[in-house]
């Protein structure tokens, strides 16, 4: 499975696909230099239990770290997965 990450102007996406097929999508809003809100997460049904938006938050996690910015999950799917996932709190905002 491949992860890109796009933006443009005010707004972003982690996009995965396997092949041409589309996988699933995780969108944002830059609300600063220092600061994104996620606010959805979609899931093609035929990916569904493989993980897909998990992958997705983490590579949008990779460039948070990477960028020194903070996240507010405002998605009800990643708003769960900071709750439950330690390991990405450091960049919770």
């Amino acid at each position: 499975m491949e992860i890109i990450i796009k933006e443009r102007d005010n707004k972003g996406f982690a996009l995965a696909t396997e092949g041409d097929t589309r996988a699933g999508t995780m969108t944002y809003s830059i609300a600063g230099s220092d600061h994104i809100i996620i606010d959805h997460t979609e899931v093609d049904p035929a990916f569904k239990g493989k993980s897909v938006g998990k992958q997705l938050l983490y590579k949008i996690v990779e460039m948070a770290r990477e960028k020194n910015i903070k996240i507010t999950p405002l998605c009800p799917f990643a708003a769960a997965m900071f709750k439950k996932l330690e390991d990405i709190q450091d960049v919770l905002r």
